[in-house]
């Protein structure tokens, strides 16, 4: 793996889910875009889209361009989800700043 990214069950069941309505099943990309709250901004897509593996689980692998992978480092992919919707959200244990929004963050 190229990263020390980890997934979560819900993470990995969500992105199995959108992989496989997009006709890529078990694989999707995340990359990070600059934020406007935040210094990245996670964005999830599709297929593998020429990057590397960062993180396996419950099926899924997700892939990411391999000059971003230290950036990728220690992070957490999660997903939450109530009647009103849900999101992906970037945590870790110490080390970043995230967004009230949970997809953005800045490491310190």
């Amino acid at each position: 793996m190229g990263a020390n990214l980890q997934i979560t069950p819900a993470a990995a069941a969500e992105l199995g889910r959108q992989a496989a309505v997009a006709g890529t099943p078990g694989q999707m990309h995340l990359d990070l875009v600059s934020g406007s709250c935040e210094a990245h901004v996670i964005r999830l897509q599709p297929g593998a889209m020429g990057g590397i593996p960062v993180a396996r689980g419950d099926g899924i692998t997700l892939h990411a361009p391999a000059a971003q992978v230290t950036k990728l480092g220690g992070l957490c992919l999660d997903y939450r989800s109530d009647l009103s919707g849900g999101g992906f959200l970037v945590t870790a244990r110490s080390g970043i700043r995230s967004c009230a929004c949970g997809s953005a963050f800045t490491r310190l």
